[in-house]
């Protein structure tokens, strides 16, 4: 136990000592919630993660992406929550 609680925390210092340059850029832009996007969300949340990216007309490779990481659920959730608020863009080259 105590290894690992070792390991663990030598993990979080070597992530918390990362410069901000390493992170990927956010390019993303927030919509108004509306009818549509609403609908958007559910879709995500509900029957699959990339359909309500779709649905907001986000570009393709970000409704790709979105389909294939949804399949985790915590990513589910994610994926829902950015198809409510019409989020164009983000991280990873806008996939995210």
């Amino acid at each position: 136990m105590k290894k690992i609680m070792l390991v663990l925390v030598m993990i979080a210092l070597i992530f918390s000592s990362a410069p901000s340059q390493a992170f990927a850029v956010n390019t993303a832009t927030h919509g108004k919630i509306t009818g549509k996007t609403v609908v958007s969300g559910l879709v995500s949340l509900i029957i699959w993660p990339g359909i309500g990216q779709y649905v907001n007309d986000n570009q393709v490779k970000k409704n790709w992406t979105h389909a294939i990481i949804g399949l985790f659920p915590p990513f589910r959730l994610w994926s829902g929550w950015d198809g409510l608020i019409d989020r164009q863009g983000g991280r990873w080259d806008g996939k995210i």
